[in-house]
C-alpha cells in the first residue's frame, strides 16, 4: 500500500513539474512573435525560439506574422444608375506591428470586414453598372489604398484586394445575355460574310490567273507557229537562192551564147505566165535581153520568108506544067 502511494506521489510531482516547465519554457516558431505581459502590463516582445515566462507573473500572447486572408461576405450594392448588384471580395493582409494589432483593435477580422463592406459600397456606388462590370481592377486598387491607410493604425498592411464576383439582378442578367448572344450572332454573321467574300475573291483571282495563263499559252503557241512558218519560208528562199546561184554558175561556166540565153528566158517567161503570179519582176538589163529576142525574131522571120519563097516558086512551076498539058 505504501508503495502504491509512493508511486502516485511521484506521478503527481512529475505532472506538476511538467506543467510548470511548460508554462515556464515557451517555444515560438519562426513566423510567430510573442508579446509578454507582466502583471497585466506589456513587458517585452519575445522572438522566435525558446523563451522563459514566469508563471503567475507573466503571460505570453502569440501573434502569427504570416500573410492572411479575410473573406468579405456578399452584400448588395446600388450602382450609380440605380441597379442593385451583389458584390463580395477577399482581403489579403499581413501584420507589421504585433503590439498595435493586439492592443489597438479588439477584433481585427471583424473590424476589417466591416470596413471593407462600407468602402465597397462607396466605391462601387460611384460607378454605373457597365463600368462596375468592366472595372474590377480599378475597384481593387481603390479598395486596397483605402483599407491599407485605415488599417495602418492597427499594425497591418493590406497586400491586395480581389473582387470575387459582381452579380446583377436576374432580369438584368437575362437582358445582358440576350445582348451578348445577339453580338455573338452578329460577329459570326460578319465572320461568315468575310469568309465568303474572301473565298469569292480567291476564286475570281484564280479564274483570272487561269485565263491569263491560257492567253499566254496561246500566244506562245502562235509565236512558235509563226517562227516555224518563218523558218520554213526562209529555208525555201535560201534553197531557191542557192539553186539560182548554182544555175547561174552553171550557165556562166558553160559560156552560152546570147541566143541560147534568150531562148531560155522566153521559156521561163512562158512558165511564169502560166502560173498564178500577179507580178513579174524583169531583170535590170532588159534592153539587152530584148535585143537578143529581136535578133532571134528576125532570124525566124528570114527563115519563114525563104520557106514562103520556095513554096511560091514550087506553086508557079506547078501551074506552068498544068498549062502546058492543057495546050497539048
Amino acid at each position: 500500500m505504501d508503495v502504491i502511494l509512493g508511486l502516485v506521489r511521484w506521478v503527481v510531482i512529475i505532472v506538476l513539474l511538467g506543467v510548470v516547465l511548460f508554462r515556464i519554457f515557451r517555444i515560438i516558431r519562426p513566423f510567430e512573435t510573442g508579446l509578454v505581459e507582466r502583471l497585466g502590463k506589456f513587458h517585452r516582445e519575445a522572438k522566435s525560439g525558446l523563451n522563459i515566462v514566469i508563471p503567475g507573473l507573466e503571460r505570453i500572447i502569440i501573434v502569427d506574422m504570416r500573410e492572411q486572408v479575410i473573406d468579405v461576405p456578399p452584400q448588395e450594392v446600388i450602382t450609380k444608375d440605380n441597379v442593385t448588384i451583389t458584390v463580395d471580395a477577399i482581403i489579403y493582409y499581413e501584420p507589421t506591428d504585433p503590439k498595435k494589432l493586439v492592443y489597438n483593435v479588439g477584433d481585427f477580422i471583424q473590424a476589417a470586414t466591416k470596413l471593407a463592406q462600407t468602402n465597397l459600397r462607396n466605391v462601387v456606388g460611384d460607378l454605373e453598372l457597365d463600368a462596375a462590370l468592366t472595372s474590377r481592377e480599378t475597384i481593387n486598387t481603390q479598395l486596397k489604398l483605402i483599407l491599407d491607410e485605415a488599417t495602418d493604425k492597427w499594425g497591418t498592411r493590406v497586400v491586395r484586394v480581389e473582387i470575387q464576383r459582381i452579380d446583377p439582378p436576374q432580369d438584368v442578367q437575362d437582358a445582358m445575355n440576350k445582348v451578348m448572344k445577339a453580338e455573338r450572332d452578329r460577329r459570326a454573321a460578319v465572320t461568315e460574310a468575310e469568309g465568303e467574300k474572301r473565298a469569292a475573291i480567291l476564286t475570281a483571282e484564280g479564274r483570272k490567273e487561269s485565263q491569263v495563263l491560257d492567253a499566254i499559252g496561246e500566244a506562245e503557241a502562235l509565236k512558235q507557229v509563226a517562227d516555224a512558218q518563218k523558218y520554213e519560208k526562209v529555208a525555201i528562199a535560201e534553197g531557191e537562192a542557192e539553186a539560182i546561184e548554182k544555175v547561174f554558175d552553171a550557165i556562166h561556166k558553160g559560156d552560152p551564147t546570147n541566143d541560147l540565153i534568150a531562148i531560155k528566158y522566153l521559156e521561163s517567161l512562158e512558165k511564169v505566165a502560166d502560173g498564178n503570179a500577179t507580178k513579174i519582176f524583169l531583170p535590170a538589163d532588159l534592153s539587152a535581153t530584148l535585143g537578143s529576142i529581136g535578133a532571134i525574131s528576125e532570124l525566124f522571120k528570114d527563115e519563114k520568108s525563104d520557106d514562103l519563097a520556095e513554096s511560091s516558086e514550087d506553086s508557079d512551076k506547078s501551074n506552068e506544067d498544068s498549062d502546058k498539058s492543057t495546050e497539048e
